[in-house]
């Protein structure tokens, strides 16, 4: 790896006088020609900042006598008390009885030195640093200077943290530069991972290409204008790097030999599951593999309405019968969990009891169950109780778990993913085979489409691999891009060991300091007396509980390290007004802090709607003109990730923009002058309007056609089901559809999939009826129409809906009637 660092942690400054000062400039200088550079730190609170920002570490030389020590763990870890910090992921104390130094060796059993409150643990800067590192990198070889100290003085977790002990006026520099070198460039070579270790020697032999693809590692763009410019600006690497299946030394995608192979077991090995695939078309691809390899034609599927449209082409595939599950809603017209009520056996049995597909399904027993975890905006279940629920209905059940593939690194998610339900929490004969689905690009660090499928099969429903693998082979490429594969490979890698908490534990930990500075920026406007006393809000509780007291605690008075380590302060209380959704029960669900969902004025998690109002798709046009593009856009929410990406500079810009708007809106500025672009492109609509009579028209317009209530009404009693959707798509493609306006539309049956986002959701189903003209789902779609016709610009993303430019109507495509 290029640019490869080594710490060098000693009292000494680089330009200190004194024998043992000259011997360290030494080591430095040896240490420098051998390949590497080096960083020099004198204090613990200087080696800290270099080990926060510093990934590429090979190796590092610490004096236990380092001065400072008060290191903290907060901002990056969990409880920062003396006998009570989490040290590592796999969740050992940081205290002084018994803290974990790294993530999987064996110093948990021994006793490190007493910590003070919030100090990384031992009495000397050096002990800091040790610690610091075993959170921060897996196996680094750590080398501990020493002075007077003997090794017998030592606690005994030391010795099992550092490779080695250096005296430095006891051997010549250039040795002791070669032993640390030797075992740097040892951590470089064992620190990749088995798939992109093995593209990286392939690439280091330089070999001619006598393959596909036509290119041959990029020649073929060299000769021509275009062909030339595309590879200066991606590079020859990426180009040498893609290549064919025919290089047997890299294994195989489809038959999962070789560093391919490796890779995926080790990828299983990392996220807890007994079987896992790469998948390099996304997690759509992932849903579509589980679901054709789950269920087949004329059997039962459970599926949550509020799952991703790939669900469903797996049925159209498999050519199985859906039966929905419906999940609550709240004011904001968030979708929430399914709640257990709508989980429980005999729920299930009376809902395909009273469904008309089920009719001519192969059997009355459901073979599969699918549903969304954690969900779009934020919502993840206690996954062991919902597959015991589930598993007196189905010998399958599917986490649809594509913004989630974090969760197993962190132990504020613990017990809310898939491949958490294993045989030790759920032991017995019932237990069902899950699988889990995951976009490793969204929120992890891959190429786009990456994804993986995680299996743990149970007895009751066996998953033979060469079986799965023949679904999987039907959905997937015999060209994969390579450069693919070695994403997911260093994916993985990124996560094993404690570096994967840590890089979690930095988006949980910025995520927390906006929400609770998004309170108390809004605190301190309603009490500046000098405004108007309104803000933006965050979807959150008010108030949370500290467990080891029993203190209700406003938020953003919470200690972050609470927030940060503590799964109750978000979970979902029954009945709780902050998030509106009904029938949920203790513990059922929990609230991601890293997706913040931001509030606009106008409406309550309850539905109650205010006279004024700032609708968030304003809102989110503003920050478009700022150059921050949010994630989702609702009728009064807008939600942001916090991704391992995420700095404060980040989201200081973010509240920077939130504060202009405010100002603007109170200020009441012309719209030319807060959205430019929308007025030029709509001039006889926009031209003279201020930002808050734009904003006034929208909330009101919202406000008559009760369009959230629409939409909340749309999902909860859903059409009617006519035919499965395979039926449709044989029609569709045969010719048998035709388009038809909305307005039209009523008691037709849809054959197609029509999704409005927001809020992302399928409203209607292939085969399904689209019900009168005074029903739920045309009331919905016509204000929606009428809504995007009023508003240029800030049209609605729908899928499954043609718009005639000329006249605005909506247009959805259904059967043809005979």
């Amino acid at each position: 790896m290029a640019d490869s660092k080594i710490l060098v942690a000693v009292p000494e400054h680089p330009r200190a006088e004194g024998a043992e000062a000259e011997q360290l400039r030494r080591i430095r200088d040896a240490v420098e020609a051998g390949g590497f550079s080096v960083r020099w730190a004198v204090t613990a609170e200087d080696a800290d900042a270099v080990l926060r920002t510093e990934a590429g570490l090979a190796a590092a030389l610490v004096a236990w006598d380092l001065p400072g020590g008060g290191v903290r763990v907060s901002g990056n870890g969990g409880r920062a008390g003396g006998n009570g910090g989490r040290a590592a992921g796999d969740g050992g104390r940081a205290g002084g009885d018994g803290g974990r130094v790294r993530g999987d060796g064996p110093g948990a059993a021994l006793a490190a030195p007493a910590a003070p409150a919030g100090a990384v643990g031992g009495a000397t800067g050096g002990a800091a640093v040790l610690r610091r590192i075993g959170r921060r990198f897996r196996d680094l070889p750590v080398f501990l200077v020493m002075a007077d100290e003997d090794v017998r003085d030592l606690p005994l977790w030391v010795a099992e943290t550092v490779v080695g002990y250096v005296w430095p006026l006891e051997d010549t520099p250039g040795f002791i530069a070669g032993r640390i070198t030797t075992a740097a460039r040892a951590y470089r070579e064992d620190v990749l991972p088995p798939f992109f270790r093995a593209l990286r020697h392939f690439d280091d032999a330089h070999e001619y290409s006598w393959h596909t693809p036509a290119h041959s590692g990029g020649v073929a763009f060299l000769k021509s204008p275009a062909g030339r410019a595309f590879h200066d600006y991606f590079g020859e690497r990426l180009l040498r790097s893609d290549l064919s299946i025919s290089v047997e030394e890299l294994g195989s995608l489809f038959e999962h030999t070789g560093p391919i192979g490796e890779a995926e077991r080790n990828a299983a090995r990392v996220f807890g599951s007994d079987l896992t695939y790469f998948v390099l078309h996304g997690d759509s691809t992932c849903n579509r593999v589980v679901g054709h390899f789950s269920v087949t034609r004329d059997e039962l599927a459970l599926v949550d309405r509020n799952c991703h449209k790939s669900v469903l082409h797996g049925l159209v595939v498999s050519g199985a019968r859906p039966v929905y599950l419906i999940p609550t809603r709240n004011g904001y017209g968030l979708a929430g969990p399914l709640p257990p009520a709508e989980l429980a056996a005999d729920s299930v049995a009376a809902r395909i009891a009273a469904h008309p597909l089920a009719e001519g399904a192969v059997s009355r027993e459901a073979q599969y169950a699918v549903f969304t975890n954690s969900t779009y905006d934020g919502l993840s279940y206690a996954t062991v109780p919902v597959a015991r629920a589930l598993a007196a209905s189905t010998p399958r059940v599917h986490f649809d778990e594509a913004w989630f593939a974090y969760a197993r690194f962190h132990p504020l998610y613990a017990g809310r993913y898939g491949m958490s339900v294993d045989d030790g929490a759920f032991p017995g004969p019932d237990r069902p085979t899950v699988f889990s689905t995951q976009s490793t690009h969204k929120l992890l660090a891959a190429l786009s489409q990456s994804a993986m499928v995680h299996v743990r099969p149970a007895p009751r429903a066996p998953v033979e691999h060469d079986r799965f693998n023949e679904a999987l082979m039907m959905h997937g490429t015999t060209s994969p891009l390579y450069p693919m594969i070695a994403s997911l490979d260093v994916a993985t890698a990124m996560m094993d060991g404690p570096q994967g908490e840590w890089l979690v534990d930095e988006a949980v930990t910025e995520a927390v300091r906006f929400r609770q500075e998004m309170v108390r920026l809004r605190r301190r406007i309603e009490s500046a007396g000098d405004r108007p006393p309104w803000f933006f809000g965050v979807w959150q509780p008010e108030e949370v509980t500290d467990p080891a007291t029993g203190e209700r605690l406003p938020f953003d008075e919470a200690p972050p390290e609470l927030l940060r380590t503590e799964q109750s302060c978000w979970l979902l209380e029954p009945d709780a007004a902050w998030h509106g959704f009904p029938g949920l029960t203790e513990g059922h669900c929990m609230l991601d802090p890293v997706k913040v969902t931001l509030t606009c004025p106008g409406i309550t998690a309850t539905g109650e709607m205010a006279e004024e109002g700032i609708p968030a798709r304003v809102l989110t046009a503003y920050l478009a003109t700022r150059n921050i593009v949010v994630e989702k856009t609702d009728s009064y929410t807008t939600l942001i990730l916090f991704s391992m990406g995420i700095t404060k500079g980040k989201w200081g810009t973010l509240l920077d923009a939130l504060m202009d708007f405010k100002a603007l809106y109170d200020a009441d500025a012309p719209l030319d002058r807060v959205l430019p672009e929308a007025v030029a492109a709509h001039p006889r609509r926009y031209s003279g309007l201020t930002l808050r009579e734009l904003c006034r028209q929208m909330h009101e317009q919202l406000r008559s056609v009760r369009l959230v209530e629409l939409l909340d009404t749309a999902f909860q009693q859903l059409p009617e089901p006519v035919f499965p959707p395979q039926h449709c798509y044989q029609r569709l493609v045969r010719g048998g559809t035709e388009r038809v306006r909305v307005a039209d539309a009523a008691n037709r049956v849809a054959a197609a999939m029509v999704t409005v986002t927001p809020p992302g959701i399928p409203v209607l189903m292939p085969g399904e009826s689209t019900g009168t003209p005074d029903g739920p789902l045309l009331r919905y779609l016509t204000a929606l129409e009428t809504f995007d016709r009023r508003f240029p610009g800030f049209r609605s993303e729908t899928h499954g809906v043609t718009i005639d430019e000329d006249t605005g109507d909506y247009e959805i495509e259904c059967l043809k009637t005979p």
